[in-house]
């Protein structure tokens, strides 16, 4: 069909190439220090809520009624951003045709969903409007709905529930990786805190050892949730840290292990060699660690945390994401696009910056507040 030559058309172009420009920008970005990190370590010891004052059983289950609040309040301008440029699309239209379809996949590709999965959602759609024929404009938000929620639920296997997990008699050692700059730590600190709160004995392994401010926020929240936390003088051996973590989590019966890892993306073969020389020391303590590998990426920073998975993808076996700081961006489509264009499942979403709004992905939740009216 004609209907892909749209992309030869100038506008498209142009707004491909405002995105793939981002590649260039990120080398740019990371050099930048987004936050003082004294002003941010003061500010996370002020908003880590103190250990007696969390809630009793019920507050942590998954999508309660004031989680789906903040979903929907997190998702808010993403879901404002989206819905005008459609309606304007749309605008004056009775029918979906192939110029709807045409303007519709420029508002996707302009919130961050990523040109691949567009041109599959765009694919998908078109199909059915060719076998219902006349498929009106206020159709299309239902349809579109529909087809985002497959997308993320083929990505979705396994994902838990809860913040309890299973045990095989050893501990669940979570390593995750991450640029500074996107919440890395501050998720480890609220993912620990959160499977305190479900009875969960918790370790924290500071291997972050290159950046003092790194161990200084993470010792903040392990003393908050008081959770022990192993960690050895600035420039040691981050492989150390992370045996000597799972060594003493093992040793005193944990469950769950978190390891921070240093946050830059300087020479890929360094930074392969270091997580691939944390992983091999880990599993001379726990044969199967680490079982979950999680990349943290700051959703408001749209198609550069495209490029950041890619980055960290090629350099260890990233088995899922966490997509931090959707509440301050209307690039909340950058979830949809990154889980299908590299098939990882987004398993946390951070919307807001209070303990409970680092939440486990539900593709069902997250796609009817994106798309509530």
């Amino acid at each position: 069909m004609g209907f892909f030559d749209v992309f030869k058309k100038k506008k498209k172009k142009e707004v491909i190439e405002q995105h793939s420009n981002s590649k260039l920008e990120l080398k740019e970005e990371l050099l930048e220090v987004k936050k003082e990190d004294s002003v941010f370590l003061e500010k996370q010891k002020e908003e880590i809520p103190k250990k007696e004052e969390k809630k009793s059983n019920g507050f942590f289950g998954f999508f309660g009624k004031k989680k789906k609040e903040n979903l929907d309040k997190g998702l808010e301008k993403t879901k404002t951003s989206v819905f005008q440029k459609i309606s304007r699309a749309v605008a004056g239209k009775s029918v979906v045709d192939e110029e709807v379809l045409d303007d519709l996949e420029e508002v996707l590709i302009a919130s961050d969903v990523g040109v691949d999965t567009t041109i599959e959602i765009i694919k998908k759609i078109e199909k059915r409007v060719a076998i219902d024929k006349y498929i009106n404009t206020k159709e299309l938000n239902k349809i579109l709905k529909e087809e985002i929620a497959e997308l993320l639920g083929k990505n979705e296997l396994n994902i838990p529930k809860d913040f309890t997990i299973t045990n095989s008699g050893n501990p669940y050692v979570i390593m995750v990786v991450g640029v500074n700059g996107v919440g890395k730590t501050t998720t480890i600190g609220k993912l620990a805190y959160l499977f305190d709160a479900e009875g969960k004995k918790v370790y924290l392994g500071a291997a972050d050892t290159f950046r003092a401010a790194a161990v200084d926020q993470l010792e903040v929240w392990a003393n908050r949730a008081n959770v022990p936390m192993v960690r050895q003088d600035m420039g040691s051996d981050p492989a150390s840290v992370a045996y000597d973590t799972v060594a003493s989590a093992k040793a005193n019966g944990a469950d769950v292990v978190i390891i921070d890892t240093a946050g830059r993306l300087h020479n890929k073969i360094n930074l392969m060699n270091e997580l691939k020389k944390i992983k091999r020391v880990m599993q001379k303590v726990i044969p199967d660690s680490p079982h979950e590998i999680l990349l943290v990426l700051d959703g408001s920073t749209g198609q550069n945390a495209f490029e950041q998975a890619k980055q960290f993808i090629k350099a260890t076996e990233v088995n899922s994401l966490a997509l931090t700081k959707l509440d301050g961006t209307a690039k909340g489509g950058v979830v949809i696009g990154i889980s299908n264009q590299f098939k990882i499942p987004v398993k946390y979403i951070g919307i807001g910056e209070g303990i409970e709004d680092l939440q486990l992905f539900n593709k069902v939740e997250f796609v009817d507040s994106l798309f509530k009216t």
